[in-house]
């Protein structure tokens, strides 16, 4: 037996899935074309924008006191899970979940900082702001792939499918009969 909750909203569900989809266009399908990438590169600032303001004023489980930054709650978490082989059950993000999600929107403001500065007429040409946002780029890269392995190791070990409620907005907790 299961039981349905309604964690994520529809404007959780766009900004997460546009912002999969124009990383990928401006990491691996545009990268010789210079006008595009930066036209995406503003969808991704907006998309950023609109999500730290709905992290304030959204719904419950879009705003950030739904799943507060804790270093100690996320190091408590990942010894539960890697000790115990299952995770507490958060409906909102896990503690690891939260460190993984700050991180990514703070790396996409850098992004985001260091492309408008290497599109500005001061630092046009500037050889380490380029390098710095290649090189921020591609920690988020990284960082993307930890979150994959995260969502599948926490689908696993919850049996919660993390990718169906992410598009339904529905999480199927298992193991309740409320």
């Amino acid at each position: 037996m299961t039981h349905t909750v309604r964690v994520w909203d529809p404007l959780v569900r766009l900004f997460h899935w546009s912002l999969a989809v124009l990383f990928i266009a401006n990491s691996w399908l545009i990268p010789g074309d210079y006008r595009a990438h930066i036209f995406i590169g503003y969808g991704v600032m907006s998309l950023v924008f609109i999500r730290l303001i709905w992290g304030v004023i959204g719904t419950r489980f879009a705003r950030f006191s739904s799943f507060p930054l804790s270093l100690s709650a996320a190091r408590k978490h990942a010894k539960e899970m890697l000790e115990r082989r299952r995770g507490e059950l958060h409906l909102s993000h896990n503690p690891l979940g939260a460190l993984m999600i700050y991180n990514m929107l703070i790396t996409l403001v850098l992004i985001s900082i260091t492309g408008l500065m290497a599109d500005s007429n001061a630092f046009w040409g500037v050889d380490w702001v380029k390098e710095l946002h290649e090189l921020v780029a591609n920690y988020l890269a990284w960082c993307v792939g930890l979150h994959l392995i995260g969502v599948v190791w926490e689908t696993r070990q919850t049996k919660v499918n993390l990718v169906r409620a992410m598009v339904t907005g529905d999480k199927e907790i298992p193991g309740t009969g409320r």
